[in-house]
């Protein structure tokens, strides 16, 4: 039988819109956007399931959860992509790369996927501790089930670590109460926009020096069109003179 840890007391440390099973299974299964029951999933043995929409605050809480449970060991990702996050892109990006020196998740494609909530230690905890295994798309209660019974059956065993607790903040007002004013995801996102704006300014100021070299080309064609036009009229008219 798989050797098993304590949790966090009380775990989840973090409230959210998820199902508990027992916290000793070993899996852990995220439908993204996807409002799937996480009944079945926990009957084939997860400890938790439920949405993760947003990827940034969203992955953070995520990733609380499962460093403060030792005994799990393999993320499953499923379920609909969010539209505009594309949570479990940023998910399997985190998972994979971590973070960059801005705080920004290595390779993802959504809206702002900036962690501010996470150092560097917990990052590796995480990576360390679950392997995910990508299923993004999949709404299938029965093949997800499938999935969570197959992991089971390889459970390793619980992490060699004790349960590691993160706080997470949240508004504005609380980073203020703390002296705190993360603003490296609003800031890079403000570029961001600056560089888009600046690119598509550029691209107008080409397409308009096209559209203003093929004008000129038109009137220096007709120029010259009328100019021969005259030359071969006045040469019909001096030989009709002779």
């Amino acid at each position: 039988m798989a050797a098993k840890r304590e949790t966090s007391d009380p775990w989840p440390v973090i409230t959210g819109e998820y199902e508990v099973g027992n916290p000793e299974n070993p899996v852990a299964v995220i439908t993204c956007g996807s409002h799937i029951s996480g009944k079945p999933f926990l009957d084939a043995g997860a400890s938790i399931a439920g949405p993760c929409k947003t990827e940034n605050i969203g992955i953070e809480k995520m990733v609380a959860n499962v460093i403060s449970n030792p005994n799990i060991r393999y993320i499953i990702v499923t379920g609909m992509e969010v539209k505009g996050h594309i949570t479990g892109q940023a998910i399997v990006s985190f998972a994979k790369g971590g973070i960059d020196k801005e705080g920004r998740i290595v390779g993802a494609i959504g809206a702002i996927p900036f962690i501010q909530n996470l150092n560097q230690e917990t990052i590796e905890r995480f990576q360390q501790q679950v392997e995910i295994i990508e299923m993004i798309d999949t709404e299938d209660a029965g093949t997800i089930s499938g999935k969570v019974r197959e992991l089971v059956s390889k459970d390793p065993g619980a992490f060699d670590g004790d349960p590691m607790i993160v706080e997470i903040k949240e508004g504005a007002a609380e980073e203020e109460a703390h002296g705190l004013r993360p603003m490296a995801a609003e800031i890079a996102n403000i570029r961001a926009r600056m560089r888009a704006i600046d690119a598509a300014v550029t691209a107008i100021g080409l397409q308009n020096k096209h559209n203003a070299g093929i004008y000129a080309g038109k009137i220096e064609g007709f120029a010259i069109g009328m100019t021969l036009v005259l030359v071969l009229f006045g040469l019909i008219m001096r030989i009709g003179g002779m």
